[in-house]
């Protein structure tokens, strides 16, 4: 008998685990669905908790979420006072009863709960934390996963999600839980009783609204151009919402078409299978719905509202253009760029200005920043990193007297995006935000039509000035025992040789994993970039390539991008790319 076959018998019979749970699990009459939820415990990761909602040690349910709970409490209570934390949800399934038992669990550790009263999105958790001033936060999301799945996201006190080397240190306090007989847990009633579990809402929703309505730059604008401009939005069944329509219709936008098949919250996903913004298939409602209406743009946010997927109108061709992640990004950077530079909002010392984007986002942000004369920075894939720079900033800011000085690493935060379809446009959060990415969009489209121009035709003035940048991503996902054997496999493949490539030579390989750079003729560097599970390749002409297994999915993902002189030829390198690289995963 198999060790996975011991621990599932036990949680048939043990009485810890609860009846409903324990039927589901004797109903199981397939051996490699008994394996897949007991050969590992669902990981603690550097971000939290992800998995497929059910019994077992590697699904995500009541006791794999106490456990990972009673471990962050063991954590907070290690130093002295009182302690707090927010917890927010998005409308997966289970997700409002995995928030009320990580409240209750905290409540039993002394630690007083702030749940918001319905589903909210995954930034605005990252606000209130800081707004109420808490040690810590939790949201209950899988973002754009599928229905299946769902997570526990884990922020600290600066409002950003866990970063080295707290990361490590809850890990460890939650690999230290002994088992679930370990995990406090106290009754709803009793907690609220005692003030442990508080509900949050309108006030701490008031609060978000006024620190994002701050950040608009052309109020004249919009009140020229918002009552023209026709937008259809989809929340994709999700927590976007509500915070979505109220921001546009304070600022005036009057004709907002809500794809109505995906508006009310449905954790089952009905329409669209993979919530996810960065998919084409998810849009198939929205653009019927803007041919009806004549629409300028389409908007939709995934079911936390965190990525931004987005459709512009080509008034000239009567068409609409889908735009990547880093097209909208760039796109929402160009006009607060330009904007601030005209309102005098940039540093004296541009150099001191940063804007920041993740090494597997588009070299188009290089060129903008000289342009502007700003310094670019790059972090590992993920906007937590683009969240602890902020911070980091700050406390260079407060060590030098207040006084930016990038030079001291003092910088001042401009804005910060990565390819998945993420930026933040401000300092009120720490992690990405589509809600105040729907809002900058939108003026933007306002104010550039003050000027004569659409977003498209904006999007191409800029391929114009900064070059043609093309981006790719192919993934392959492998579930299972078998399927983390097989990434683990190919990662290893690729340390141990540097593939030979038509689509151009390798000039470089980053390894960060190792924290090394090794170049064509053998130099070797180290890398300032924590360690990650990553490999980086530079090729001759500028293009280059990225390999990392994913943090929350079963898969491994490759990277790629190109610069040409060109539309037509950043295509054609981009497919050849394309075609030759997916081999590697294979």
């Amino acid at each position: 008998m198999t060790d996975y076959y011991v621990e599932y018998s036990r949680w048939c019979r043990s009485p810890l685990f609860d009846r409903q749970t324990q039927q589901e699990l004797l109903a199981i009459t397939d051996r490699k669905e008994i394996e897949d939820r007991f050969y590992r415990p669902l990981t603690f990761g550097t971000g939290g908790l992800r998995g497929e909602i059910g019994a077992g040690i590697n699904r995500l349910n009541r006791y794999t979420i106490g456990k990972a709970t009673q471990g962050l409490a063991n954590f907070l209570n290690e130093s002295q006072g009182e302690k707090s934390v927010v917890i927010a949800h998005d409308s997966r399934r289970m997700s409002l009863e995995f928030a009320l038992e990580t409240a209750l669990v905290f409540a039993a550790n002394g630690i007083r709960a702030y749940l918001f009263d319905s589903l909210r999105p995954t930034p605005m958790l990252s606000f209130a934390v800081r707004y109420l001033k808490a040690d810590a936060g939790v949201v209950i999301t899988a973002s754009h996963n599928p229905a299946q799945y769902n997570g526990y996201k884990v922020y600290l006190s600066d409002g950003g999600q866990i970063v080295p080397p707290n990361d490590r240190l809850i890990i460890e306090a939650v690999n230290a839980v002994p088992d679930f007989s370990a995990i406090r847990r106290m009754e709803e009633g009793e907690a609220r009783a005692r003030r442990l579990l508080l509900s949050i809402g309108k006030e701490v929703d008031d609060a978000y609204m006024q620190a994002i309505r701050a950040l608009v730059l052309s109020p004249e604008a919009i009140a020229r151009e918002a009552k023209n401009l026709c937008i259809v939005y989809s929340p994709l069944y999700g927590a976007g919402n509500l915070p979505v329509r109220r921001i546009l219709q304070e600022l005036g936008f009057e004709r907002v078409h809500v794809v109505s098949e995906q508006e009310n919250p449905d954790g089952n996903f009905p329409t669209t299978p993979k919530p996810n913004p960065e998919r084409e298939d998810v849009f198939a409602l929205a653009l019927a719905l803007a041919r009806r209406v004549d629409a300028d743009l389409i908007l939709a946010t995934d079911p936390d509202a965190d990525r931004l997927g987005v459709y512009v109108k080509d008034e000239a061709h009567g068409t609409y253009c889908r735009l990547t992640g880093n097209q909208s990004g760039l796109l929402i950077a160009q006009y607060e760029l330009e904007r601030k530079a005209e309102l005098g909002l940039l540093p004296q010392n541009r150099r001191d200005g940063a804007l920041i984007s993740t090494i597997v986002s588009s070299k188009m942000a290089d060129a903008m920043c000289r342009a502007f004369g700003l310094t670019h920075l790059q972090t590992l894939t993920g906007f937590k990193y683009i969240g602890a720079l902020i911070h980091d900033f700050e406390l260079a800011r407060a060590e030098n007297g207040g006084a930016i000085n990038g030079a001291k690493g003092a910088y001042e935060y401009i804005f910060g995006f990565e390819e998945s379809y993420g930026c933040l446009i401000g300092t009120y959060a720490r992690d990405k935000d589509a809600v105040s990415a729907v809002m900058a969009l939108c003026e933007a489209a306002a104010y550039y039509r003050t000027q004569g121009l659409s977003l498209w035709q904006k999007h191409c003035m800029m391929e114009q000035t900064y070059g043609y940048y093309r981006e790719g991503l192919v993934d392959r996902t492998y579930e299972g025992a078998d399927g983390m054997r097989k990434i683990k496999g190919l990662m290893a493949e690729l340390r141990k040789v540097v593939p030979e490539l038509n689509c151009g030579k390798i000039i470089s390989v980053r390894d960060y994993l190792a924290g090394t750079e090794s170049d064509e003729r053998g130099n070797v560097t180290q890398l300032s970039l924590p360690q990650s599970d990553v490999l980086y390749y530079e090729l001759e002409g500028g293009s280059w390539f990225c390999v990392r297994p994913s943090g929350t999915e079963p898969k491994i993902k490759l990277y790629f991008g190109v610069c040409e002189q060109t539309e037509a030829a950043a295509e054609h390198k981009l497919a050849a790319m394309r075609e030759e690289l997916s081999h590697l995963l294979e």
